[in-house]
This record gives C-alpha cells, sequence and structure tokens, in this order.
C-alpha cells in the first residue's frame, strides 16, 4: 500500500475509506398534529375582539345616524296620515287651505280699506267714530257680550254610549275657530277666548256649567268653509264615529247666537291710549 501526497501536503491512504457515521432515521411513530377547523380561526378571529378607537368612533357614528334614519322614518309615517285619503278628500282639504287664505286676504284689504277712508275722509274724525263703533261691535261678538246672527251651521253630538271627552269637544271648536267660526255657543254657553272643558264621559262642562248630550253647536260663519272643515278625513265627524257618537252637520242661511257673557272691567290694565 503507497502513500501519495497531494500538493496541499494531505497524505492520501490507500484502501477503504472509513465508514461515514450515519444518523438514526427519523421515527415514523411522531404524534399528528392537532387540525383546526375554518370554525374555530374564525371564532379566534373574533374573540376576543380586538377593536381600536377609531372602530369605535365609527361605530357610535354609525348608530348616531342609524338612530335618525329610524325617527325620521317614523316621523314621516305618523305625518303621512293623508297618504291614504282619497283623491276627492285631498282636493277638499286643498280647498279649504285656499279658503283660509282666501279669508285673510280679504281681512287684509278690508285693514288696508280702513286705512285710506281714513287718509281720504274730509271728516277724519267722523269716520274714525264709526270705526270704533264696528270695532267695538266685533270686539263685543268676540267677547260673547252682545249677540250675533248670520249664516252658519248647526252641528248636533249624539253620546248613547258617554263616550265623548272634554278633549273631543275642545277639538270641535278649535277646528271650528281655523275654519273662520266668528261666534259659537254650545248648550247655551257662550265660548269665547278662554273657555275650558272639564269632566269625564257623560258629565261634561263647559266654564264650570254641566252640559248634558246632545251637544248642539250654534256657529256663526261661512257654511262653505265650516262644513268641510268637520268632515276631513281624520278630523272631527270621524274621530267621533270612531267613539260610536254620531255628528250631524246642518247649514242654515241664520244662526242666532245669544248667549252672553259678563263684560269684565279688568282690575288693573289701564288703556294707554293718549
Amino acid at each position: 500500500m503507497s502513500n501519495e501526497q497531494n500538493p496541499y501536503g494531505e497524505h492520501r491512504h490507500g484502501g477503504a475509506l472509513p465508514p461515514e457515521s450515519t444518523s438514526p432515521a427519523p421515527s415514523r411513530e411522531e404524534a399528528p398534529s392537532k387540525e383546526v377547523t375554518g370554525r374555530q380561526r374564525l371564532r379566534a378571529g373574533l374573540w376576543p375582539p380586538r377593536v381600536s378607537r377609531a372602530q369605535l368612533i365609527v361605530a357610535l357614528l354609525l348608530f348616531v345616524l342609524g338612530l335618525g334614519l329610524a325617527i325620521q322614518v317614523r316621523s314621516n309615517s305618523d305625518n303621512s296620515a293623508l297618504r291614504g285619503a282619497r283623491q276627492e278628500d285631498l282636493v277638499r282639504i286643498l280647498d279649504e287651505l285656499d279658503n283660509r287664505t282666501e279669508r285673510l286676504e280679504d281681512e287684509k284689504q278690508r285693514l288696508d280699506d280702513q286705512r285710506t277712508e281714513l287718509e281720504n275722509s274730509s271728516d277724519q274724525a267722523e269716520e274714525a267714530r264709526k270705526q270704533t263703533l264696528e270695532k267695538e261691535r266685533q270686539l263685543g261678538i268676540l267677547a260673547g257680550t252682545v249677540a250675533a246672527h248670520g249664516p252658519g251651521i248647526t252641528l248636533t253630538i249624539s253620546d248613547p254610549t258617554g263616550a265623548v271627552e272634554a278633549d273631543m269637544l275642545l277639538d270641535t271648536i278649535q277646528e271650528l275657530r281655523a275654519a273662520g267660526a266668528e261666534a259659537i255657543e254650545i248648550n247655551g254657553v257662550r265660548v269665547v277666548a278662554n273657555t275650558y272643558f272639564s269632566g269625564d264621559g257623560g258629565e261634561l262642562r263647559v266654564d264650570g256649567r254641566k252640559i248634558e248630550a246632545p251637544y248642539e253647536f250654534k256657529v256663526i260663519g261661512k257654511p262653505q268653509d265650516l262644513e268641510p272643515a268637520l268632515n276631513i278625513p281624520g278630523g272631527v265627524v270621524q274621530t267621533l264615529e270612531k267613539e260610536q257618537a254620531m255628528a250631524e252637520v246642518t247649514r242654515a242661511d241664520d244662526i242666532v247666537v245669544d248667549a252672553l257673557r259678563p263684560a269684565k272691567q279688568p282690575d288693573y290694565a289701564r288703556s294707554s291710549s293718549r
């Protein structure tokens, strides 16, 4: 056996090389890894929640926006009682609004005419006295201190079950006033600005005076405005009918309202005119 030397000074021994050391073969009996399902990964990603401050602010803003939209939708739903009304009912409501506008325009024109008469009259003192007397008469009608007559309607409410409450009569008065009623009397009691209703169904009082069914309203005003105002969808007549009460409206060319209220002198207030 010969020894050879390579250029690097290493000696190469002849013969068989020593066997290389072998690592032990991996064991095939390793424990299998636990498989993670998609549901478990989703649960691990969602809980515990990892919420940043920006996400909280966005969530709060979205909640407030949703709450506002819900309130708006509900408000629109509550105020859309006329959405299901018939076309002829809508036309009648529109006519009533036009009539109210026309009455306001007439009142404005009347006041303008009075001012013109005062400015152009040769005897301004006499003209002013006439207008003062006319104004006093008008205020007396509104205050209930003088009798009145004129065209209008009679509203009779029958209440066999005692279901009519004080607030229903008050709503009737307000609807009539909004339609242009100038003088109102109910069961012999003059209705004025400070009139109030009290009591329960079957035992109602007007300004402390007990009244019994049927309740009769004598109303002076334009019948073409008063009657439709009571018969609008969801108005006085329909509300009373839901309570098993019956309302009958009759037009008349001359209604007499002669129930009077005593004229009261103020205790402290005095006229500031000089």
